[in-house]
């Protein structure tokens, strides 16, 4: 049987062995001198449409929901950004259930500032 062979520790040539050294950089593409300006998020448009806000405790074991709907023109994936944003800010949990955004507890005042930050105009409804 033969003996392992061991690594040196003892700052054996080897390990001094750059693999980028025989690189270089001719025929490449200068690097650009200054850096592109980033580009700021868009702001939403100042005003995306009506959206109602109403409270809601039927059919729901007596518990209380904030339901956002009349969200029309945004797709799915905003919609469960804007569910996730409102559940931030109201320390709460919720879903996104037939295009309509459902909050657990009374938080219409907490919904509305989120939606009005995003370009929507709040409008409460019902109880």
């Amino acid at each position: 049987m033969s003996r392992k062979q061991r690594i040196p520790t003892d700052g054996h040539p080897s390990f001094s062995q750059n693999p980028f050294a025989e690189l270089s950089s001719a025929g490449l593409p200068a690097a650009p001198a200054v850096p592109p300006p980033t580009t700021a998020v868009a702001s939403p448009p100042k005003n995306r449409g009506r959206v109602d806000i109403r409270r809601e405790t039927a059919h729901r074991g007596g518990k209380t929901v904030t339901v956002v709907s009349g969200l029309v023109g945004i797709g799915l994936p905003e919609k469960e950004h804007l569910a996730k944003k409102i559940q931030q800010v109201c320390g709460t949990g919720g879903t996104v259930k037939e295009g309509r955004i459902e909050i657990q507890g009374d938080r219409r005042e907490e919904a509305a500032q989120v939606l009005q930050a995003a370009g929507f105009r709040p409008v409460f409804t019902g109880g």
